[in-house]
């Protein structure tokens, strides 16, 4: 039987998510409806992608007995209120990255879960990509002994996107851009939590109380360190390298969504499916990985996803809100 999706805001994000699914058999994965704040956006983001049901409100989604599991494309400062609501509601839960704005949130969302005993995943959808399988296959085998450094970056000139500027939003560079590299650092070093955090950063120009470019040193046990920039103004490199004792495992660009690993044992690529859809971000039709992992987890009655458990949401919220205070950020919420 399919995982019956519900989709809620009608958003880019949104929209890449659907089209990724039109690679999957539809057999397996079923979008049965959409809510927006705006009925008549969700009614024309359902014509477009041939959903059956459009609300106008996200409790009516909710409400829906035929959704299994509900996707959260809002901007993330509604993700807390919104997953709580649904979860409440008895649904299972994909919500964008980052889970929330900041450890105190991550953690209500954590409780709120495991009190419902409901599925719920932050959709860091790197995770479930090919090459990053591959890399924990290679870490786990020896093949660059001991990890010494990862060093990894995101960098792009993203200032056309308002809400990346605006503090009410959730905005800044750490929460957006440097989550990719802080939740690879994290699963390079096996989930442990760092000694020490030391980070930086400049805030925006337009002085909106976020940060547009951040640098960060993270202390792990066993001679274990990491370097991570992130940035929204700047053309970062956008790789990463895993250096061990024994030799080094490049991401190549782009490493939030590779399709590429290279290490010593060779280069593995896995090229995305191409489908009809245009996408509005990078690699997009990736997003079917993560779906097919919440599919995997449901079918095998799992409340989280190994690939990206609860603890994992929680020492990337950790290590995000160390970095961006330090850098000067601190959310209404905090």
């Amino acid at each position: 039987m399919a995982t019956r999706w519900g989709i809620v805001s009608a958003g880019k994000i949104s929209s890449d998510f659907v089209a990724s699914l039109k690679a999957l058999p539809e057999s397996e994965h079923k979008v049965v409806a959409v809510a927006a704040r705006s009925l008549q956006n969700a009614q024309e983001f359902a014509k477009k992608y041939g959903i059956e049901k459009a609300y106008g409100s996200y409790d009516d989604l909710g409400n829906d007995p035929n959704v299994d599991v509900v996707y959260i494309g809002t901007v993330q400062s509604h993700h807390l209120s919104v997953s709580v609501a649904l979860m409440r509601a008895g649904k299972h839960i994909l919500c964008e990255k980052p889970l929330c704005i900041n450890v105190k949130e991550v953690k209500e969302m954590i409780k709120v879960a495991k009190e419902q005993k409901v599925f719920m995943m932050e959709a860091v959808w790197s995770r479930f990509f090919p090459a990053y399988k591959e890399l924990e296959k290679r870490l786990k085998a020896g093949e660059i002994g001991q990890v010494r450094h990862v060093i990894a970056s995101f960098g792009k000139d993203l200032r056309h996107f308002q809400r990346l500027q605006n503090i009410a939003d959730g905005g800044g560079a750490t929460l957006d851009v440097g989550i990719y590299s802080i939740q690879l650092v994290s699963l390079v070093m096996g989930g442990d939590k760092p000694l020490k955090i030391v980070g930086t950063g400049h805030q925006t120009s337009a002085g909106t109380g976020v940060e547009e470019s951040i640098g960060s040193t993270l202390l792990y046990s066993d001679g274990r360190i990491a370097s991570i920039s992130a940035s929204f103004v700047a053309d970062l490199p956008s790789e990463a390298f895993i250096i061990g004792s024994k030799g080094t495992i490049k991401i190549p660009y782009p490493m939030w969504c590779p399709e590429t690993i290279e290490g010593p044992s060779g280069t593995m690529t896995v090229p995305l499916p191409k489908t009809a859809y245009e996408f509005n971000y990078d690699n997009s039709q990736g997003l079917m990985y993560e779906a097919m992992e919440v599919r995997r987890c449901l079918q095998q009655g799992l409340l989280e996803s190994p690939g990206m458990p609860h603890s994992e949401s929680l020492t990337v919220a950790e290590i995000m809100q160390a970095v961006r205070m330090q850098a000067g950020t601190v959310y209404p919420q905090d």
